[in-house]
């Protein structure tokens, strides 16, 4: 790597504290149920599930419990939950909903059930319960701190079947930050929230001679130099790095020099490769400080070169390889193009470039490996992206040759997600996937310095990543 790459990285350590207070309360759903009784011990455990019995359910339950209970089904409600020993209070202008003061409540149940969660991030609600010994509860995410993290889920019942979802909230909850909710349909508990405010390493010294890359999938880059509200010269200016990788330009060859002229003030040295079999679709390009020593485009393959999906630039130190690897599509109708051609043909590719120098592999790879890279993992085992047939290449072609996932070697229980659809608000309720990567050769895996997501930067469905490497 030229001497000419040297950057100074600085970054606050900014630590937000949220303060959930003690009186937070939650709102449980009222259905119906077909049960006829429920076990004491069972609601002694639970307590939410008052709110889906009936009034005469609720009256034999008095009577049980030798509770002295009258009147509507909110009174005996109160009753009852006075005497688990929680408090009622009614919600304003809302008939059919109760809310129940957060309190600890011992659990008889054995085991913890599979349940449904509800959560709404947009109004900052989670409502919750922990398994074994927490009842329903919505917090209200406030800014302050909060000491401890928080396990919850939430049940949700209905005539004919009960559906499951389990969703885990770790330490700080933002409005703003909805990354920093842990959102999972099936966590260990090992795994956290990825918050980059607190999980990236102390900037390097000034002296320490390093390259910083970025890379991002900008799903259309007119588009998002238009109307998106926030530019890639914004990006260079928070973030200074070295040398930018794109995905999904969606650029035409006509449009380019254009673009070129008007991007970035700095990076003279820039590199674009289209698609030529379907304008205005997908389309990488690589922009740099420092002039490299060799530009290729493509694999070197004809069947597997029209649609501008890889660009290689070499440096003194390494190649650098960005790639928008074909989505396996609708219906999975490139599925086995995907894995069976392209995955090897990529590989291979670097595996030969690895024989004179170590190679970084960025980009939007299409595929989220391991179950803690997809927020619902059995819900999109058939879903374009995460097949099993996808994370197998994945890990034949790359990982088992040698490329190293730097932010899972950083982050080995971190759930960070780098895409989100458009659709269903997934971006605010923190529903992704991690599609994109940066992978290493072995030989530097251990000089990389921080590798690490922007969620915050959401201009795309995708956000940048990162990597500090140092030479």
């Amino acid at each position: 790597m030229s001497e000419g790459i040297q950057a100074t990285y600085s970054r606050r350590a900014v630590s937000k504290n949220i303060e959930i207070k003690k009186d937070d309360q939650t709102i449980i759903e009222k259905e119906d149920v077909t049960e006829s009784t429920l076990e004491i011990e069972r609601i002694r455990g639970d307590p939410s599930m008052l709110q889906s019995m009936t009034v005469k359910e609720l009256r034999e339950l008095t009577r049980r419990m030798g509770v002295s209970g009258k009147g509507n089904k909110k009174e005996l409600v109160s009753a009852l939950m006075n005497s688990l020993g929680h408090e009622v209070i009614d919600k304003d202008g809302a008939s059919t909903v109760e809310k129940i003061g957060l309190s600890e409540v011992p659990s008889k149940r054995k085991g913890s059930a599979s349940v449904v969660v509800e959560q709404n991030l947009e109004t900052s609600e989670v409502t919750s319960v922990t398994p074994s010994k927490r009842s329903r509860t919505k917090q209200k995410s406030t800014k302050g701190t909060t000491p401890k993290e928080n396990s919850v889920t939430t049940v949700k019942l209905n005539k004919t079947s009960i559906q499951k979802e389990t969703v885990v909230v770790h330490g700080t909850v933002d409005d703003a930050e909805p990354w920093t909710v842990l959102v999972h349909k099936k966590p260990r508990p090992e795994w956290i929230p990825y918050n980059p405010k607190v999980m990236r390493p102390p900037p390097l010294g000034k002296d320490t001679r390093a390259v910083k890359i970025l890379s991002w999938n900008v799903n259309g880059l007119r588009a998002l130099m238009k109307s998106r509200g926030f530019s890639v010269h914004e990006l260079a200016q928070r973030e200074d790095f070295d040398i930018l990788c794109l995905q999904e330009t969606k650029m035409q060859e006509k449009d380019v020099e254009v673009i070129k002229e008007s991007l970035l003030e700095g990076y003279t040295n820039s590199f674009w490769t289209c698609s030529v079999s379907k304008l205005g679709y997908s389309g990488t390009a690589i922009i740099s400080r420092v002039k490299p020593l060799s530009i290729k485009y493509g694999l070197g393959v004809p069947d597997h070169d029209t649609e501008g999906r890889v660009v290689t630039v070499e440096f003194d130190d390494f190649y650098l390889l960005t790639a928008y690897v074909p989505n396996s599509g609708d219906g999975l109708k490139r599925l086995t193009y995907r894995v069976t051609e392209w995955d090897p043909c990529l590989g291979n590719y670097m595996k030969e470039l690895e024989k004179s120098k170590p190679v970084i592999l960025t980009g939007d790879l299409n595929c989220a490996h391991q179950e803690i890279d997809i927020h619902d993992p059995a819900g999109n085992s058939r879903s374009a992206g995460f097949t099993k047939e996808e994370r197998k290449s994945f890990e034949t072609n790359f990982l088992s040759k040698g490329f190293v996932d730097t932010f899972r070697k950083q982050h080995p229980d971190v759930v960070g997600y780098s895409y989100w659809g458009y659709r269903h608000n997934c971006r605010k309720t923190n529903r992704g996937w991690r599609l994109d990567y940066f992978l290493v050769s072995e030989s530097i895996a251990e000089r990389v310095h921080d590798s690490y997501i922007l969620p915050d930067v959401s201009a795309s469905d995708h956000s940048p990543l990162g990597l500090i490497l140092k030479l």
